[in-house]
């Protein structure tokens, strides 16, 4: 287990190349993983039912563990012998997954586990501009996880940029809607959800009469033709239902981030970040098993099939998000969660470049005002706090002292002495012991008057 016990070696410290390429990866995955699942859970079916949400969750979490797997090979083969048996290799990796603290990642594995359900339930019923802004909650609770769990002090400049990023955050996700101001208000349940089939026709809300799709024909007052116009497996989508589940996610994602950066940083298990997440995909397999294919959906995919509904953007969106976690795990690694979200809330800027470029989308004074303030928070957030001043040395009065101590305090002792009063000359007869004692000298035998007369 050696690779395991320098796990901490292969890690890469703040401010290297590696993060920042973790981070970038992030940001544009971010970008195209919210789009693509929304667009998976409101595009025309390619069967009899939409796929199911605990089957792809199911499926990008052995994705992400095989990733995982493969790289934790890599790492062990560099510390053995080429001759080394593949036996005594996967020992190893058993050992480290399944030895020291990694039962305390079943917690964030569920957690983990119902966020991923709980964002596919909310973006199946609340368009992506929507999510995107009520998702950015999880930045304000990944903050205050970080304080109660990991006692980290913020600051007054970071946490004023944690308010200036989720407001700017919100201004740049507002679509244009120069001409009224009622898309603001959520009450208006007619502006913010619509059915999924108007949805695949290219009905808006404030579209024309007069501007009809050319596909669609006028008919009679009879019900002829109505199944090639109408899907009638497509739900529609609940605003309300939406709010709750990501309200719910983001709570769960701050707290799941936390926990498991506490696990990561605090444990006295210095495992690498690749054995951590196969400690955490083990129980995060098992609770997509059996809480989301067994006990959610259990009944459909027994009629349906586990795969029914799938196709290409179904799978490229599972792919996305397996890769994402593992950029996520990388990043918490070298930095924190709240870095993390920074990257995730620049990737809402990213999409509206992106669409800028290839839709066309018109830049307005609303778009470059989030923008700015979404600059300004990083900045604020990645700049030293340079305001805190070094605290005072502390002064213990001489009363306050112990009798010891006062005798023996630096303090106390004058600097100069006088070198007369001190032994200078080390063989003197004084410094001649050592100590180790030495054997007695043999001295000379007295003679007494006695003895002496009778030798005379």
């Amino acid at each position: 287990m050696g690779f395991l016990a320098r796990g901490g070696a292969a890690a890469t410290k703040p401010g290297s190349i590696p993060m920042h390429i973790s981070l970038i990866t992030l940001t544009f995955q971010n970008s195209a993983l919210i789009l693509l699942m929304h667009y998976s859970r409101i595009m025309p079916l390619s069967g009899d039912h939409r796929y199911f949400t605990s089957t792809a969750v199911l499926i990008h979490e052995v994705i992400k563990f095989a990733i995982s797997l493969t790289v934790a090979i890599y790492e062990a083969s560099k510390t053995l012998a080429p001759s080394t048996p593949a036996t005594v290799l996967f020992e190893q990796i058993y050992n480290g997954v399944f030895s020291g603290d990694g039962w305390k990642l079943a917690l964030p594995a569920v957690f983990y586990t119902l966020q991923n359900l709980l964002q596919y339930v909310a973006l199946g019923n609340l368009d992506p501009v929507h999510f995107q802004v009520l998702y950015q909650l999880k930045i304000l609770t990944t903050a205050v996880f970080s304080v109660c769990l990991l006692n980290r002090y913020l600051g007054a400049t970071r946490w004023v940029s944690l308010i200036i990023l989720t407001a700017g955050v919100s201004v740049v996700s507002l679509p244009s809607a120069g001409d009224s101001l009622e898309f603001l208000f959520i009450h208006n349940v007619a502006d913010h959800f619509f059915p999924r089939s108007q949805h695949e026709l290219g009905f808006q809300p404030n579209m024309d009469n007069s501007e009809s799709p050319a596909h669609l024909s006028r008919r009679s007052a009879s019900y002829e033709g109505i199944n090639s116009d109408q899907f009638p497996s497509d739900p529609v989508m609940n605003y309300s239902v939406g709010l709750t589940a990501v309200l719910i996610a983001a709570i769960v994602s701050g707290f799941a981030g936390v926990y498991f950066e506490k696990i990561l940083k605090e444990s006295p298990c210095h495992n690498s970040v690749w054995i951590r997440n196969l400690q955490l995909g083990v129980y995060s397999i098992l609770a997509a098993f059996f809480g989301g294919v067994v006990w959610q959906d259990g009944a459909g995919i027994m009629e349906h099939g586990f795969f029914e509904g799938y196709n290409w953007v179904v799978w490229v969106t599972i792919v996305l998000q397996a890769v994402g976690g593992v950029i996520a795990s990388i990043v918490i690694r070298d930095a924190d969660n709240i870095v993390k979200n920074f990257a995730t809330s620049i990737s809402i800027v990213v999409s509206f470049f992106v669409s800028v470029w290839l839709f066309d989308f018109p830049v307005t004074l609303t778009f470059l005002l989030g923008t700015s303030l979404v600059l300004a928070a990083v900045w604020l957030y990645s700049a030293p706090d340079r305001g805190r001043s070094r605290p005072s040395p502390l002064h213990i009065a001489s009363f306050e002292k112990p009798a010891i101590e006062r005798t023996l305090t630096p303090g106390s002792t004058p600097r100069t002495v006088d070198p007369r009063r001190l032994n200078m000359d080390p063989f003197d007869a004084k410094g001649l012991s050592s100590s180790r004692p030495s054997s007695p000298a043999p001295t000379p035998r007295q003679v007494s008057r006695t003895n002496l007369a009778k030798q005379l």
